[in-house]
């Protein structure tokens, strides 16, 4: 269960520098745990979004308004990746941003890393996550699906979710992600029941 040292990739060198800094008591009672690296199943949000989704496609004068929002770097980039062959997916919120007189104006944030922005739950008054479709001079966008939100938090497709679009989003947003909990569970959780079962049968 534990190591006497240090490894990486979870016992980065920051941590390593911390706990040798720390408290005499701190470093008498800290535990090295000894964790497998996880297996890479990094996918791209491409290979996750549903391009012929149901769900309500935002029109063309809602996604003209949606590209002026965005900062001048941002629609650079869109212009590029609709010169750039083939069909690009980036992902929209909109936020409060200060301009150049200190006012805050709505904002159109992008990313084009092929990774989702945080999966909020739609309360409080958060923006919900936009995605954009990009093939050309083409440019389509729509909300992020409750499926889509699903996969990003590692559920399968077979997963029954709730009927409704918010109720389904309060299940994935601000969660934990199936692979990291079943890592924690098989790395650390299970071995520690099976370690106190054993020695209960000692």
């Amino acid at each position: 269960l534990t190591v006497e040292a240090p490894s990486l990739p979870f016992h980065s060198k920051r941590l390593q520098s911390f706990v040798a800094s720390a408290s005499d008591a701190v470093r008498k009672n800290w535990i090295w745990w000894r964790l497998a690296a996880p297996a890479s199943i990094r996918r791209s949000l491409s290979a996750l979004v549903e391009p012929a989704a149901d769900d309500a496609w935002l029109q063309d004068a809602e996604v003209q308004r949606l590209v002026a929002m965005m900062s001048d770097l941002n629609a650079a980039k869109i212009k590029h990746l609709q010169n750039t062959p083939g069909r690009h997916v980036a992902t929209v919120y909109k936020r409060g941003r200060p301009d150049a007189t200190g006012h805050i104006r709505q904002r159109a944030e992008v990313r084009f890393d092929g990774i989702s922005g945080c999966l909020r739950t739609p309360a409080g008054g958060s923006s919900r996550q936009t995605v954009l479709f990009i093939s050309g001079n083409s440019i389509r966008a729509r909300l992020l699906t409750v499926r889509e939100a699903a996969r990003l938090m590692g559920l399968s497709d077979d997963y029954i979710l709730p009927a409704t679009y918010n109720a389904g989003y309060k299940l994935a947003g601000d969660g934990v992600a199936v692979p990291v909990v079943d890592y924690i569970a098989e790395q650390i959780l299970e071995p520690i029941v099976a370690k106190l079962q054993n020695s209960k049968v000692a």
